[in-house]
Formats: C-alpha cells, sequence, structure tokens
C-alpha cells in the first residue's frame, strides 16, 4: 500500500485547492490555545 502513494501519478492528484489553504491558514491565525495548569482552553478569536 506505501508504493501506491509514493508515486508520482498520486503524488499530482493530491494537490490541495487555494481555498483549503487559504481556510486553514487563517484558522489557524485565528485558534489561540491558553495553558492553565494542567487544562488547555482553545478560543477562536474571530
Amino acid at each position: 500500500m506505501a508504493k501506491l502513494y509514493s508515486e508520482k501519478k498520486f503524488l499530482n492528484e493530491m494537490q490541495p485547492k487555494e481555498e483549503t489553504v487559504k481556510f486553514l491558514l487563517n484558522y489557524s491565525k485565528a485558534l489561540s490555545v491558553i495553558n492553565y495548569k494542567k487544562m488547555k482552553f482553545e478560543a477562536l478569536l474571530n
């Protein structure tokens, strides 16, 4: 199975759309993780 994913024909098909990349970058910029003692809080700053 690993050989299938390493072939060039599959690598060309797995390119993300520009919209997807922009969405993930914007989401990561807005995400804030706050560590308090042993807890983690995630806040989405929109």
